[in-house]
Formats: structure tokens, sequence, C-alpha cells
């Protein structure tokens, strides 16, 4: 089996491992605005991405969007995710291939969509106006809550492919019995089904946090220049001020943060219904 999965890991050991090493090694260069950076070995770029306050604040505010993002999309998700996992009919594999459609566009695309949505000529304010709801247009694009439904949408799909193929996994006949025995329909979730579909309650909600965390079109283009999220900041280092040595310590910060929230989040959560 070694031998076999060998060439993956080889694989995934140079197209990610060294990479990230070389970004590592680059944070921990200093800035020449004439040769982008010099060979050194400070933490400079560190302690000035931890201590600056305008770089405290877009950390903040992208922990906050990701969080967000996840337990919406959990709470969104798990709904249509058990419908299609007990679906029996004929209609099953194609309400999946029709869930995992979006996937096959490109988030640009996506946020685009969303733009012609939410934005004052959009969908959404000339229903309101048709309706008489609303006299004036509402400022729905370029705000937090924007970013928010808009990055829902986008990641919406991986949650529920991925809760409803667990789902799938338990029998019905669990469900049965504890209807049986004079559990309420509330009670049978919580106590039975929530606990047995955790593992892919993790994997989702660990991949929406993840891809919200690096979200880069989605803020980009439907907060605006205004709303300011980390993965935007790291592209405008290495892109626009070609300062790679404080980009690559900013990545790496995001990269830490990432992993250290995520495996809280999957721990605390697995802790509380399993006990492990």
């Amino acid at each position: 089996m070694a031998k076999l999965v060998f060439p993956a890991n080889f694989l995934v050991l140079i197209l990610l491992g060294v990479p990230m090493l070389l970004m590592a090694r680059y944070s921990l260069n200093e800035y020449d605005p004439l040769y982008l950076m010099k060979e050194a070995f400070t933490f400079e770029n560190y302690a000035r991405a931890v201590v600056d306050t305008y770089y405290q604040k877009i950390l903040l505010t992208t922990i906050v969007v990701a969080l967000s993002c996840t337990v919406l999309t959990t709470l969104l998700a798990y709904g249509p995710a058990y419908w299609l996992a007990r679906m029996e009919s004929s209609w099953k594999s194609k309400l999946t291939i029709l869930t995992m459609f979006p996937l096959l566009v490109g988030g640009v695309v996506r946020s685009a969509g969303y733009i012609a949505l939410l934005s004052t000529d959009g969908l959404i304010n000339a229903s309101l106006q048709g309706l008489g709801i609303i006299s004036k247009p509402l400022q729905l694009l370029y705000t937090p809550g924007a970013v928010i439904f808009a990055t829902v949408g986008i990641v919406l799909p991986y949650m529920i492919l991925t809760l409803a193929s667990v789902i799938e996994s338990i029998p019905r006949q669990v469900e049965d019995a504890g209807a049986n025995l004079g559990a309420h329909p509330a009670t049978v979730f919580y106590r039975i089904l929530l606990p047995l579909s955790l593992p892919g309650l993790l994997a989702g909600a660990s991949l929406v946090f993840i891809l919200c965390m690096n979200a880069y079109a989605t803020p980009l283009l439907i907060g605006g220049p205004q709303f300011q999220m980390m993965a935007p900041v790291v592209y405008e280092q290495f892109a626009r001020t070609s300062n790679w040595p404080f980009g690559a310590a900013l990545a790496f910060i995001l990269l830490i943060f990432t992993i250290v929230l995520t495996t809280a989040g999957s721990y605390m959560i697995s802790k509380k219904y399993t006990g492990d």
C-alpha cells in the first residue's frame, strides 16, 4: 500500500510542500524596493503584521466573516442535504447534479452574478420596488452583509453534498427506531441523527471555513475597495507593492489562524457530541 500511495505523496510534497517552504523562507527576508527582497533572517514582517492595528482589523474581519458564513451555511445546508439523502425517486441523481452545477462555474463569474442580483438596479431592488415595498433602491452591494450573503451562496453546494453523502450512509431504521420508542423528531435529530452525521458536518464545516478564510474574488468584487479581507491584502502585497517578504508573512499568519481555528472548532464540536 505504501508503494501505491508514494507517487501521490511525492506529488503533494513537490507541488505543495516545496512552495510553502520557499514562502516560509521569503517571509524571513527583508523588503528591498529595487530587488524585491534581500536575504535575511528576521521576524520583523510577522511582528509588523501582528502589531499593526490595520492588519489586526483585517484579520478579525476575515475570521468573523468566515465563522458567520460557516454557521449560516451549516444551518441552511442540513435540510436540503437530509432531503437529498433520503430521496428515493429518480430525481435524486438529477438534483445531485444540479447541486454540483454551480461548482463548475468560477468564483469570479458567480460573484459577478451576485453583483447583478444585489446592485441598485438588480433583481432584489427591482422586485422590492415593483411590489411597492421600497420607494428607492437599497444599498445592498459593497456591504459586509452582501459579502456574507454571496459567500454563503457560493460555498453552500460543498456543505450540502458533504452532508448528504454522510446522512445517506446512516440507516433510516435508526431514526425509525427512535421514533417508535416515543422520541420527538427534534430529539431524534439531536440525539441520533446529528451525532451520527458529525463526521460529514465537521468535514463540510472545515472545508467551508477554509474556503471563506481564503476567499479572494467575492470580498474583492462584492465588498468593494472599502471592505478588506486577508486574501486580497496578501495578493496586493505580492502584485502591487511587490513586498514579497511581508506578503509571505501575511499568508503564513492566515494559514496558521485557519489551521488553529479549524482544529479547535472540530475538537470542541466532536467533544460535545461524542465525548472523544
